[in-house]
C-alpha cells in the first residue's frame, strides 16, 4: 500500500464519529513506526469541526508523548531485535550514531528538537531508550515540544481557518525552523545569563 492511498484511507477513518479515537492512534503509533505524521489528520479534523480542534490538539499530544513512551521502550529493551529493524525500514540507521551525538552534547534538547521539528521523532524516540536517557527528562521534553507543535497547528486552525492548511504544508519545514533557532537562541540566552 502506498502512502498516498494509507492518508486517505485514514482521512476517511477520521471523517467517522470515532474520528478522535483514529487520532490517538495515528499519533501514538507515529512517534514509532508509523509513517505519515499526524499533523496532517490534526488539520484535518480541526478544520472540519474548528470549535474542537484544541481538543484534537491535546489528543494529539497525548497520543505522540504515549508513542514515544513505547518507542523509548522498544529502544531501551528491543533495539537490537526491533529498533533497528524499525530505523534500517525508514533509512535512517545511518544517523544513530549522530543521534547518539546529539544525545551527549544536548540531552534532552535533542529529544525537544526532534518533537517540535521534522527530524524524525521515531528516530528520537528508540536511540532515547538505547541511549537510556533519563525516562523523566525525556517524557518531559517530548509533551513540552509535542504539544507545542500541535498547540500551534490547531492555533493556526482556528483563528486562520481552512486557507492556513495550504499555508502550514507549504511552509511548516521554515516555520519549524525558526521556531528551533528561537528555541535554541533562548536557550544559549538563559545558559550565558546563568
Amino acid at each position: 500500500m502506498n502512502l498516498r492511498r494509507l492518508y486517505d484511507r485514514c482521512l476517511t477513518w477520521m471523517q467517522k464519529p470515532g474520528g478522535a479515537w483514529v487520532l490517538f492512534g495515528v499519533a501514538v503509533v507515529e512517534s514509532s513506526v508509523f509513517p505519515i505524521p499526524p499533523d496532517l489528520f490534526l488539520m484535518a479534523l480541526g478544520i472540519a469541526a474548528p470549535a474542537r480542534v484544541f481538543r484534537y490538539a491535546l489528543i494529539c499530544a497525548v497520543g505522540s508523548v504515549l508513542g514515544g513512551m513505547i518507542g523509548y521502550g522498544l529502544g531501551f529493551f528491543f533495539m537490537e531485535a526491533i529498533g533497528r529493524q524499525i530505523l534500517t525500514w525508514y533509512g535512517l540507521t545511518d544517523h544513530y550514531a549522530a543521534a547518539q551525538g546529539l544525545y551527549r552534547q544536548y540531552d534532552a534538547w535533542a529529544v525537544a528538537a526532534a518533537g517540535f521539528t521534522p527530524l524524525p521523532y521515531k528516530l528520537f524516540t528508540l536511540t532515547a531508550g538505547a541511549f537510556e536517557i533519563n525516562f523523566a527528562t525525556f517524557c518531559l521534553a517530548s509533551l513540552l515540544s509535542r504539544a507545542g507543535r500541535f498547540f500551534l497547528v490547531a492555533a493556526f486552525i482556528y483563528k486562520f481557518g481552512a486557507p492556513i492548511r495550504a499555508f502550514i504544508e507549504r511552509y511548516f519545514n521554515l516555520l519549524t525552523i525558526v521556531f528551533l533557532i528561537l528555541l535554541v537562541g533562548g536557550y544559549l540566552l538563559i545558559k550565558a545569563v546563568f
